[in-house]
């Protein structure tokens, strides 16, 4: 590295290091009821929110806090927040869920996704270890998605794996894509993801017609637990045009998917299909697929170009 680079490193890295200090100076000076609200909402404040509060004097926190919790109101129009209390009945099962370790269970890695999440799907829990050498671990499911925690010093406090928290930030950006923050603690954790890798083969056969087999991998697919089984609905609309833009052919059709609990980790390995077939003649095509998932209204679509 050279001087110059070393010394615009050092310079950003004290730049961020005063930064910080000058937050946690301001935090520490904060009377006790902003101190209060200040610790306990460190999962749902935006870093703008979190300047502005610091910044404020005293007589001008009480109002701040309560239009904080105003906007985050789903039914305004009530006199109860759901939003609020949905919030604080998380720290409290949170807490009661996981009081073992040396931190209070809403501190925890497995509180802060309880609260910030939801309460899983599915919970697994070995606290002897996977294997026989292993490590106390914990895995969640969130539909297809897997959240990991790990006991490495036998204290029970589980810490989250680098894997799991792959797949926060994944369920996190969707809910931030898709805008709906205030479901979050009225109707279950909003968990609208985003569903890639959709993909169609297009196969023509002989006195059959071409084939559309529609392929997507089950990971990308929100499923939701109802008793022992996971299950989702797929509305598939396949369409076909052909070179002067007439629409050709069309399918629309619901795929409903269930999955047995002791079969999420094998069915998560694979790809959900569905196969239709379109009578056209030799020409050129514009194929068409949009996939909609009932459960959270998560979108996949794709148009691609083909030839008979």
């Amino acid at each position: 590295m050279s001087p110059h680079a070393k010394r615009l490193a050092l310079s950003i890295g004290l730049i961020v290091l005063l930064g910080s200090c000058a937050s946690s100076r301001r935090a520490r000076g904060l009377d006790p009821e902003s101190r209060e609200f200040y610790s306990k909402v460190r999962y749902i404040i935006t870093s703008e929110e979190r300047k502005a509060f610091l910044a404020l004097a005293e007589a001008d926190r009480p109002a701040f806090i309560e239009d904080f919790w105003k906007r985050r109101d789903p039914k305004p129009a009530t006199e109860a927040n759901e939003y609020k209390t949905g919030y604080f009945n998380r720290i409290e099962t949170a807490n009661r869920l996981f009081a073992g370790g040396g931190s209070p269970g809403w501190l925890q890695d497995r509180g802060r996704v309880y609260i910030t999440l939801g309460p899983p799907d599915y919970r697994e829990t070995y606290p002897r270890g996977i294997t026989f050498y292993g490590l106390p671990t914990e895995i969640w499911w969130y539909g297809f998605f897997t959240i990991m925690f790990i006991d490495e010093k036998w204290v029970d406090d589980y810490r989250l794996d680098p894997y799991g928290a792959d797949h926060i930030a994944m369920i996190n950006r969707a809910q931030k894509e898709w805008n709906e923050p205030q479901r979050e603690f009225t109707g279950g954790p909003s968990r609208a993801v985003p569903m890639p890798g959709l993909d169609v083969r297009i196969e023509t056969t002989e006195g059959e017609g071409t084939r559309l087999t529609l392929v997507l991998p089950y990971r990308s697919i929100w499923v939701k637990s109802s008793g022992d089984m996971f299950e989702a609905t797929l509305e598939v609309t396949m369409k076909v045009r052909d070179a002067g833009g007439a629409e050709a052919w069309s399918f629309a059709k619901p795929f409903p998917i269930k999955v047995a609990a002791s079969s999420l980790k094998e069915t998560a390995k694979g790809d959900f299909t569905a196969d239709a077939v379109a009578p056209l003649p030799p020409g050129s095509y514009t194929l068409t697929v949009t996939v909609v998932n009932t459960n959270d209204g998560s979108k996949a679509s794709l148009e691609r170009a083909f030839t008979i």
